[in-house]
């Protein structure tokens, strides 16, 4: 193998092909087509079979072996000269939300893909063997949990519980799997020498600043509480304010802790109701129950720590204001992530010496990477997507940028391979 300087100079030239990148984007997202320009792809569906087996074709038409494991993960692995080093391995998803975009999860798996055209291209050889991943019902649309595919790669889920799993039409999990022939049976948690994920940031910040690249360090804890508000039903007319018992009155003076209890945290802070129960829900009736959810998320258990405490006093305080009762009950814990600081030193530097304007970025959304993260060196790149918007029909992402991010991956992954002349 040549030495470090002599590598460098042998792939620094690389690019990869953005306009093939983009044509395949646009080739997948055609199944499962929405007319607002979306996709809908569930995870397990027949489209999802269709998206596998399309995917499954141009991984066999760029050399690579492919197999699939028991939950259905897919993996194409490329040669290289050493076959027992672990590959470095990078991907995504291809199951969309469903109102989803072109560009979620696709992005990570076909970027990967281009990857491994553009080494074919330029015969470049690695030391180590290169797969591209494909994770199963990452989104989580149609079973649960989310990120089930990595999640049972990782250990995190074993897969006797995962595969009973069923939708709300009673089909499980495994059943699906054999029906669309992607239940496998290649061995599950083989070991990773790097694990690297192109992905849409799925949100504003680096359009708002103007960077191509968010050079991803981690992923933010998340901790999701069901609250209760209990009061007492009354008739609006007769029953005096100061004698009411407002579960509404109070929920809606929490919804705004949650919000400054966020703004409190920052820059990290996330604080979110998104889901709310009114009861009875009658324009004429004090409601006596309110049920809504909080999702609180921000980059260390120290700080997450502190907005369950601030949202547990908010609690008691405006519940004794309010004469009502309120029970908090964590629902979902998950710990902050934080990358491998080699891996994600390989993203930083190919992107520096790429001349692309970037930011260290802390990722607010879960992905593959966050499991595989437990389990090997791992890191994310970050292109910007447009206004920030995700899991939505209207997700849109430059080409240039998506090329950008592609020729990030592949100097980063060289990075940890090797490339031989």
């Amino acid at each position: 193998m040549n030495d470090t300087a002599t590598i460098d100079a042998r792939v620094a030239d690389l690019r990869i092909d953005g306009e093939r990148l983009w044509q395949s984007l646009m080739a997948l997202a055609r199944i499962g087509a929405t007319p607002l320009g979306g996709v809908r792809r569930i995870a397990l569906t027949d489209l999802d079979r269709q998206g596998r087996d399309r995917v499954v074709e141009w991984f066999r038409g760029a050399g690579l072996e492919v197999r699939v494991d028991p939950i259905g993960n897919i993996f194409g692995r490329r040669r290289a000269r050493n076959s027992r080093l672990p590959p470095i391995v990078a991907g995504s998803h291809i199951d969309t939300q469903p109102s989803g975009g072109k560009f979620d999860g696709n992005y990570g798996v076909l970027a990967a893909l281009e990857v491994v055209r553009t080494l074919n291209d330029r015969n470049v050889e690695t030391e180590a063997p290169i797969e591209v991943a494909v994770w199963t019902n990452e989104e989580g649309t149609r079973f649960t949990p989310v990120m089930m595919g990595s999640g049972v790669y990782a250990g995190v889920f074993p897969l006797a519980e995962v595969l009973p799993r069923t939708d709300l039409d009673g089909r499980a999990v495994g059943e699906e799997l054999r029906r669309i022939g992607y239940a496998g049976t290649a061995p599950t948690g083989t070991p990773i020498g790097a694990y690297f994920e192109a992905h849409i940031e799925q949100g504003p910040i680096l359009e708002d600043t103007g960077r191509t690249i968010g050079v991803v360090t981690g992923a933010l804890g998340q901790r999701w509480y069901d609250v209760t508000i209990t009061g007492m039903n009354a008739h609006a007319g007769p029953t005096p304010m100061r004698l009411r018992k407002d579960a509404l009155l109070a929920a809606s003076r929490l919804v705004g802790e949650v919000n400054r209890i966020a703004l409190e945290f920052a820059p990290d802070g996330r604080g979110t109701v998104g889901f709310m129960q009114v009861s009875p829900n009658s324009r004429n009736v004090v409601p006596g129950e309110v049920k809504f959810a909080v999702d609180f998320r921000n980059a260390t258990d120290d700080s997450l720590a502190g907005m369950d405490a601030r949202l547990r006093t908010a609690c008691e305080g405006i519940a004794r204001e309010t004469n009502v009762q309120a029970a908090v009950a964590q629902a979902v814990y998950f710990a902050p992530c934080h990358f491998d600081p080699a891996c994600v030193g390989a993203v930083r530097d190919a992107t520096a010496r790429l001349g692309y304007a970037h930011m260290d970025i802390v990722s607010g959304a879960g992905h593959d990477a966050v499991y595989v993260a437990r389990v090997a060196p791992t890191a994310m790149i970050f292109v910007p997507c447009k206004d920030g918007i995700s899991h939505n029909e209207i997700e849109d992402a430059a080409p240039a940028d998506l090329a950008a991010g592609c020729n990030v991956l592949a100097q980063a992954m060289l990075a940890r391979a090797g490339a031989i002349c």
